[in-house]
Parts: structure tokens; C-alpha cells; sequence
């Protein structure tokens, strides 16, 4: 009798605990989620080219309205809309990006507005808990906040995936999550632990290369914050400023070679045709070869090539960085005097 009572106690005890226990987790969740939303945004852009969306996560970074998110199509746009968590719509624009790394800067004019601080350096461990706040579906298309999801770390490892046919440029350490929040538009939400502290930024829809699952993953900030200075700095960005032009500028067909048709907002300057014996052929170009970078500067759409070529007299040398799958290759290309 006494001893089915102490049992009786424990039990009482233990579930009494355990409640306590998830009540105060479910109070920490709710309160990290109304601090964190107001640092997230919604992203609108271009989409609808072959079903694809028009639309995806963002978050912001410091108090001056930077906002970080993926480098995706979503943002070869003229004009970028931002909801914020309030429902206020912001025009944003592209101050410059990193596609070996898959992110991208924006900025808004908005000032002291609620960010995550990246000075703060946070690692995530497996086993540990995440919260993934991400547009994911675009089921906050009006004014309601992104969605929220909860899960663990399951690992830290080695990304080797595919996105279609083509595999994703960024093969650093990433974070493979148990919660499905790799979805259509959760690309560029904010992933924190349950104390609200930055730990990384949803991937964008992968396949794992090996294996052919779809990857619930995110990329460490640790892995990012040194490329978002640089691109603050303005070290990493897209040409649009208007300087003197060289009498004789170079171009494309004097390289030998063309690129595709400019027929949308921001069309990616993917080269279409190479002439066998060009200086561009002897070093390399081919069909499909997307140019990413002019003389050091990052260059988002043809409009931004042509730019560059227009400011690059033809005696001088141009160098070409072009990405090819998911190699990166730097060109040299000059004239022959």
C-alpha cells in the first residue's frame, strides 16, 4: 500500500514536471516569435516564367533597412516589393550579391528598425532546437506575418546537391533540419534557436545529388557574415552607375561572342553563341556560361555586361569570371594588337 502511494507520487511528480517543463518551452517559443517577427520581410519580384514563383524570404540586418535573402531569379526584377511584418510595403533595392554563396543584400528606406544583430556569432549543434520563419508557399501574401516552423538540427554536413540540373554553387558545411522547411518561397528566411539569436539562412529547394532526397537544410552565418561586409562595403555590386566612356569600348562580338536576347526585366547574362578562333573561345567561353562578374564588378543582367564593356576601352584587358555548373571560372581576354 505505501509503496503503490510513493509510486502513485512519482508519477504525480513526473508528469507534473514534465508539464511545467513544456509550458515553459511553449512560453519561450511565443515570446522569441513576437520579438523575431518584426525582423523578418516578405519578398516579391519576378516569377511566373515557367511556373515559377514570384516570390520568397527575407530578414533584416541592420538598423539602416539592409535585408538579407537568396540570389534567385525572384529578384531579376526592376522593382523589388518587401512586406514588412507590419503590412507596410517597401521598395527595395539590390545593393549587391554573392552567387557562390547564393545570397543576396537589399536595402530599404527605413531607419532604427528591428534586425538581427550578426555581431553575434551563434552556431547551432545537432539535437539542438530552430525556429524557421520563412514565406514558404507564399501563404502570407497579404498583410499576415510569415510562418513559423519548429524543429532540430539532425546534422552538419558537407552540401553536395543539385537544384534541377544543375548542382547549387554553394559546397560549404550546412545545417540539415528535421522540419520541412525547404519549400517554394522559403528561400532567404531566418532560421534562430529558441532564444531568438540568428543562426542561419534557409537554402534555397535542393536535391541531394547521392542520394536524390529533397534537403531541409539552411546555411550557417558564420559561412556568410564575411561576404555581407563586403557587400555592405560596396565591394560586391551590381554595376548601374553612369561614368565617362572610353572612345573605342569594347564588346562582346568584338570578343567573339554574343549573348542571349534581353528580353525581360533583368535577363541573366548567359553567353549564347562563341566564334571558333575568338579571343573568347582560345580562352575558354562557351554556350550557357553565365558571366557573374566584369572587371570585378558583379553583374546581374546583360544590360549590367554591356555596361561594363561600355566603360572598358577594347585595348585594354577584360577579365570575365563565369559560372559554369557549379565551377567558378576567372577569363583574361584582350585584343590581339
Amino acid at each position: 500500500m505505501i509503496r503503490s502511494l510513493f509510486l502513485c507520487l512519482a508519477f504525480l511528480q513526473y508528469f507534473t514536471t514534465a508539464d511545467s517543463i513544456a509550458q515553459t518551452r511553449s512560453s519561450t517559443i511565443n515570446r522569441t516569435v513576437s520579438q523575431t517577427l518584426p525582423k523578418t520581410v516578405k519578398i516579391v519580384g519576378s516569377g511566373g516564367f515557367r511556373g515559377l514563383e514570384a516570390y520568397q524570404s527575407g530578414f533584416l540586418i541592420s538598423n539602416k533597412g539592409h535585408v538579407l535573402t537568396a540570389w534567385s531569379y525572384v529578384l531579376d526584377s526592376d522593382v523589388v516589393m518587401l512586406t514588412m511584418n507590419d503590412g507596410t510595403k517597401r521598395e527595395a533595392q539590390l545593393i549587391g550579391f554573392d552567387p557562390r554563396l547564393d545570397i543576396a543584400v537589399l536595402k530599404i528606406d527605413v531607419a532604427d528598425t528591428p534586425h538581427f544583430n550578426l555581431e553575434i556569432d551563434t552556431t547551432a549543434g545537432v539535437g539542438d532546437r530552430i525556429l524557421a520563419f520563412s514565406n514558404l508557399y507564399g501563404v502570407a501574401t497579404g498583410n499576415e506575418p510569415v510562418s513559423v516552423q519548429q524543429g532540430f538540427v539532425s546534422a552538419k554536413i558537407q552540401l553536395s546537391a543539385r537544384r534541377g540540373a544543375y548542382q547549387s554553387p554553394y559546397q560549404d558545411d550546412a545545417y540539415l533540419l528535421d522540419a520541412m522547411t525547404n519549400n517554394p518561397g522559403a528561400a532567404g528566411g531566418a532560421l534562430t534557436d529558441l532564444q531568438g539569436r540568428l543562426v542561419a539562412m534557409v537554402g534555397k529547394e535542393l536535391r541531394d545529388s547521392k542520394t536524390g532526397a529533397w534537403l531541409n537544410f539552411a546555411l550557417p552565418m558564420e559561412k556568410l557574415t564575411d561576404a555581407i561586409k563586403r557587400i555592405r562595403a560596396g565591394e560586391m555590386t551590381s554595376s548601374s552607375d553612369i561614368i565617362d566612356r572610353p572612345t573605342e569600348p569594347i564588346s562582346a562580338a568584338l570578343l567573339g561572342f554574343s549573348l542571349v536576347a534581353d528580353i525581360v526585366q533583368k535577363t541573366p547574362p548567359y553567353i549564347d553563341r562563341v566564334v571558333v578562333g575568338s579571343v573568347a573561345a582560345e580562352n575558354g567561353a562557351r554556350p550557357d556560361d553565365l558571366i557573374i562578374e566584369v572587371n570585378g564588378q558583379m553583374t546581374a543582367s546583360v544590360k549590367d555586361v554591356l555596361k561594363q564593356f561600355q566603360r572598358t576601352d577594347r585595348d585594354d584587358t577584360v577579365e570575365l569570371t563565369v559560372q559554369r555548373g557549379n565551377r567558378f571560372i576567372d577569363m583574361k581576354l584582350q585584343l590581339v594588337k
